[in-house]
């Protein structure tokens, strides 16, 4: 699930993602009677309830993207497997996976990694391309057209949905190329605000431009602005166009396996950042970011081992993948999983309900984005998904939606998915510091950074409290949550309505660590 958000038409030429505004740096972990913004109360439990008490390590896997493991923020709280002894190419540990010191990356080949994915509606049009090649509405068979149906009207929304990606890429390149010429013009690299007030110019074009980055620079600074905004908004729609919804594209050649045998497992390598690792990296951070260096940020737990896993790709994770990356990262200790992605097609969902059966099995926690369409997802599919092929429910698996930091109508995050029953708890997942590759720190916002402010308070639970289980820890985060008994805005449609926060999720509030490990305290 790409954590990019959509786009807000801003003037005549283009469109500007979603622009995610300054906040304080660890915002999520402040509390809200103190600090006045609606975080978990993480120091405040560090402060009253933890002090002095020993805690024992908990591995947590980040199913992602790729970690980068080296981050000054990071280094020290990534997971290594002591059976395993470093590059001598021989599988030590007899787990299947040679030189897996820090995780397992199962987007991995000899050759290479996979950065770019089709999504999987684009892979289940391919596949019925070729069965249904030559095949019309007045030949197919009888027993055919049901599936055929489903493939035309897959393949009318991919079409749809290329040609959208293709007007927001020249959307926004036209305005990055306009933007460029008037940086040129200024002649500075990083211009101020009073840098574009200052610029004076009759075309049409340039004066649009320059009034909506003035109204961006109010909240931040030009460069900050220009890379996260622009030039991600110029590669995210340049993925859709060239690999997300391109029917031709195919990269699973460089992994090597049958992707179509869902029982084969052991395949990939042991590079766990691979080609782009910001989102997992972010991710981690949020977690289990150290807290003792004295620089960066913080993460909500504090003894913490991140385990990475490379399971997900810019574009829809396969759920072999998925399900191989939990049986990984079951296998090999994680008592706690952070899954920050999801699709709205399933291929092969069977398969990975027999992983996350066998994870709860093992007593391990699985946290799950809820997505980030603002789409109630109690009618919507947003997969890997709690509830399995069956009908049953998955009991240690954990649904987070975002919020905001204003105990006011803004609490959702205007993207959060939600749903009274597909979704447990709400967590700050807006402007939310973080660490990304070459020891820098990003703002981003997504259900994706909700689901480890949760992931990193399961932890400090199960840290503190070991002899808890999965199904008790997850009891605790939703009996604690600060619950919300006010009206939130949201969009239905085109119009933006006022609905009580308690319709949102299983517990209508916020998750909060005091409370947590107040009520952790007393479970026997």
């Amino acid at each position: 699930m790409n954590n990019f958000k959509k786009l807000i038409p801003l003037v005549l030429l283009a469109a500007l993602p979603f622009l995610s505004f300054g906040q304080k740096a660890n915002w999520q972990n402040f509390d809200l009677k103190k600090d006045s913004i609606f975080g978990i109360s993480t120091e405040k439990a560090y402060t009253d309830l933890l002090k002095g008490k020993k805690s024992t390590p908990v591995v947590v896997a980040v199913l992602d993207g790729g970690v980068d493991l080296n981050h000054e923020d990071l280094k020290r709280v990534i997971w290594t497997n002591k059976k395993e002894i470093a590059g001598n190419g021989v599988d030590d540990d007899k787990n299947g996976y040679a030189d897996d010191l820090h995780g397992w990356n199962f987007l991995g080949g000899k050759n290479g990694s996979v950065e770019f994915e089709a999504l999987e509606l684009t892979r289940l049009v391919r596949r019925d391309n070729a069965r249904f090649a030559g095949v019309t509405a007045a030949t197919v068979a009888e027993k055919d057209k049901a599936d055929y149906e489903a493939y035309i009207k897959n393949r009318t929304e991919v079409e749809k949905e290329l040609a959208t990606a293709k007007s927001n890429l020249a959307g926004i390149s036209g305005f990055k190329f306009v933007l460029d010429a008037v940086v040129k013009k200024i002649g500075k690299e990083n211009p101020t605000k009073a840098d574009f007030e200052a610029f004076k110019s009759t075309d049409q074009q340039e004066i649009r431009v320059k009034d909506a980055v003035l109204d961006v620079l109010k909240e931040m600074d030009f460069k900050t602005f220009y890379e996260t905004q622009i030039a991600e908004g110029v590669k995210y729609y340049t993925g859709q166009v060239k690999y997300n919804y391109n029917v031709d594209y195919d990269p699973r050649a460089i992994v090597g396996d049958n992707p179509n045998d869902s029982k084969e497992r052991f395949y990939g390598n042991n590079d766990i950042k691979g080609p782009d690792a910001l989102h997992g990296s972010h991710v981690a951070g949020i977690i289990g970011a150290d807290r003792t260096n004295k620089i960066g940020i913080m993460g909500v737990a504090d003894n913490v081992l991140i385990m990475g896993v490379r399971n997900t790709p810019n574009g829809d994770e396969r759920d072999k993948d998925v399900a191989n990356a939990i049986r990984y990262a079951v296998d090999n200790g994680a008592k706690v999983l952070n899954m920050s992605f999801g699709k709205g097609y399933s291929w092969d969902k069977a398969t990975v309900d027999e992983a996350v059966k066998y994870a709860v099995s093992k007593d391990v926690l699985l946290v799950h984005a809820a997505g980030n369409e603002n789409a109630d997802i109690d009618v919507e599919n947003n997969f890997p998904t709690n509830k399995y092929l069956d009908g049953s429910v998955a009991s240690s698996w954990i649904t987070v939606g975002a919020s905001g930091p204003k105990d006011d109508e803004t609490l959702k995050a205007a993207f959060s998915n939600y749903g009274k029953t597909s979704v447990d708890v709400f967590a700050p997942g807006v402007r939310i510091t973080s660490t990304v590759p070459e020891n820098k720190y990003i703002q981003e916002d997504g259900t994706s950074m909700a689901a480890p402010v949760v992931t990193g308070l399961a932890a400090l639970i199960r840290s503190y409290y070991p002899k808890l289980t999965a199904m008790q820890v997850k009891e605790i985060i939703m009996k604690s949550v600060v619950k919300v008994n006010h009206n939130v805005s949201t969009l239905k449609g085109a119009d933006t309505v006022s609905i009580p926060f308690s319709d949102l999720c299983v517990t209508g509030g916020i998750v909060n660590a005091y409370n947590a490990l107040k009520l952790a305290a007393t479970y026997k």
